[in-house]
């Protein structure tokens, strides 16, 4: 999505080395690409944790496409804040296009040179598209709050940190306001999420330390 913010650090650079350390062999020995999922609630560091892998695994010679859950909502992020205002019970993985982003990870594995898909303009509150050249691409990392239920994903990563543990986190992005309302659909949120924890092959704790547990 255009307008998050990146900040690589080196903790998270560490992090990311300890999960793509011993994958390595498995990705290289995986036919065709390997998809990864990186999931957990807003602010947990999603998003710079894939940006952090993908950077291990580039320097290690293998390329990778980020696929962004935020660029598969079903209404730009101003419109479905409005729609929640009018009915938070909207909340949930309903608002979110997951089947199309599965259906994309599939075409990847399957060998689709390009990829056409929608892209999050934060902004301008609008989604447009945009094309992905897959030619040499050897992983794929699908990040966002529900990419644990994706289905065609080799490894699922789980950052354990809730709402309230990143609640600097998150108004460092400068995106969440601070609004009531927001920390109920956190809340909410929270109740769908923490559930995923139980799907996850690679769990990060709250202190940012590796755990495999499949």
């Amino acid at each position: 999505m255009v307008g998050d913010i990146i900040n690589l650090t080196d903790e998270y650079r560490q992090t990311a080395g300890n999960i793509v350390e011993p994958l390595l062999d498995e990705i290289k020995e995986t036919n065709g690409i390997f998809n990864i999922s990186v999931a957990g609630e807003s602010g947990a560091g999603k998003s710079i944790t894939a940006a952090a892998i993908a950077e291990q695994l580039e320097n290690n010679g293998i390329k990778v496409k980020i696929f962004q859950q935020d660029d598969y909502f079903r209404l730009p992020p101003l419109s479905n804040d409005q729609e929640r205002r009018k009915n938070i019970a909207r909340v949930g993985t309903n608002e979110v296009n997951l089947s199309l982003l599965d259906q994309h990870l599939t075409e990847a594995k399957q060998g689709k040179e390009i990829i056409e898909k929608p892209l999050t303009i934060y902004a301008e509150n609008k989604i447009t598209t945009e094309v992905f050249d897959m030619t040499g691409i050897k992983v794929c990392i699908a990040e966002g709050t529900y990419t644990s239920l994706l289905k065609n994903v080799d490894r699922l990563i789980f950052i354990d940190r809730n709402y309230k543990d990143t609640y600097k986190d998150r108004h460092k992005r400068g995106r969440d306001a601070s609004d009531p309302f927001i920390e109920k659909v956190l809340e909410i949120e929270h109740r769908i999420i923490h559930k995923h924890k139980a799907l996850a092959d690679i769990i990060i704790d709250k202190s940012f330390n590796v755990h495999f547990i499949k």
